[in-house]
């Protein structure tokens, strides 16, 4: 009797992987600079004090686009380290041209999928602080099961956060903005410290960024929230 295959499930992502344009510098960036700011995915955890050479809080944003948010916030707080998640190539090449450019040593960047460096590269209360600004929305309704912010996801993030820390998140999408209310008002991880909508003059305690601009630009207004972890 013929083996039966199981059917193959694909993962749902969050992203799709763009091949985008590298500018030569971006490219020599690429080249160059990783080995300094760059660490490898792989199936163990990050030792945070070995990597950066000391004990300090850890914020960690995902998807950090072209990196200007997250440098700047690395160049701010030089009492914290920084570690930035990213999968399209231009932009991590940017963000280490700017991080090379600002001087900062406090950061560190991973090109892979966020989820999967959060469940196998993260250690269990190792981060003080998680970043995500202006998500891909997946406006169409038929997307919303792309949306990071899922249950699943907030259950991870609560289990590598340290017991005081904190999720900011951004979004100019009002759809999204309702999705994400109605995700943590049903977890049991989180409690909503902070919401706060505006038009691009009251950023939560972070530099106002590219997706931020452009959306402002469309005429959407801007979402902030600060979720505290609830320590269970």
């Amino acid at each position: 009797m013929a083996e039966q295959r199981q059917p193959h499930h694909r993962p749902i992502r969050s992203f799709v992987r763009r091949a985008g344009r590298l500018t030569a510098s971006q490219q020599r960036a690429l080249e160059e600079l990783w080995p300094a700011y760059g660490i490898e995915y792989s199936g163990s955890p990050i030792d945070f004090e070995a990597v950066f050479g000391r004990r300090a809080p850890v914020v960690l944003e995902i998807g950090f686009g072209n990196g200007e948010t997250l440098v700047k916030m690395a160049a701010d707080r030089p009492d914290r380290d920084y570690l930035g998640i990213e999968v399209h190539d231009p932009g991590v090449g940017h963000c280490l041209i700017a991080a090379d450019k600002a001087g900062v040593s406090n950061l560190r960047l991973v090109v892979h999928d966020a989820i999967e460096v959060l469940e196998h590269q993260l250690r269990s209360g190792s981060l003080a602080r998680i970043n995500l600004y202006f998500p891909d929305p997946w406006p169409k309704k038929r997307h919303h099961k792309r949306r990071i912010v899922q249950p699943g996801f907030l259950a991870l993030c609560a289990d590598r956060l340290a017991p005081d820390g904190s999720m900011h998140i951004a979004t100019d999408w009002a759809n999204y903005a309702e999705h994400i209310d109605a995700v943590f008002a049903a977890s049991e991880h989180f409690d909503c410290a902070e919401r706060r909508e505006h038009q691009g003059d009251r950023p939560l305690d972070r530099p106002v960024t590219k997706f931020e601009r452009r959306g402002l630009r469309h005429g959407h207004s801007i979402v902030d929230w600060r979720f505290d972890r609830i320590a269970l």
